[in-house]
């Protein structure tokens, strides 16, 4: 009993073990990012403004309703050690990794389509009493 028990175990050892993690993530690079909601206003396009210099790859800031902003890498969650940078979709609500065609859900940076399998890195946005948006993390 105690044999098959330790087969049991062994077994599901390997399956468990068995999923495919590169290990590669995202650097966590400090981001200290502030723009104006007048100035993102006149710089962002439809609503998406890039910002590079800042993060691993650059960072890509979505108005998704009145005074309410997201904020992510531009670095691809998909060999993230090559740097490539997501662009933006025509639709406006996905951004593709021109690398390896990965596409990721701009409202949360989820992915949608393989070889994607993690979220794109965000960052935390506020707006402060000055009117300033906050890009930090």
């Amino acid at each position: 009993m105690i044999k098959k028990i330790t087969a049991a175990f062994v077994v599901l050892l390997l399956f468990v073990g068995c999923g495919k993690d590169d290990g590669v993530y995202i650097p966590n690079i400090l981001v200290n990012y502030r723009i104006s909601e007048a100035e993102f206003s006149i710089k962002a396009k439809s609503g998406i403004l890039l910002v590079p210099n800042f993060g691993v790859a650059g960072l890509m800031i979505i108005k998704v309703a009145p005074g309410n902003y997201v904020a992510f890498d531009q670095c691809s969650s998909v060999n993230p050690d090559q740097r490539c940078k997501v662009v933006p979709d025509d639709n406006l609500i996905t951004a593709t990794d021109p690398c390896s065609g990965a596409k990721f859900l701009l409202l949360d940076g989820s992915p949608q389509k393989a070889p994607a399998v993690r979220y794109l890195k965000v960052y935390r946005t506020s707006i402060g009493s000055d009117g300033l948006i906050n890009v930090s993390n």
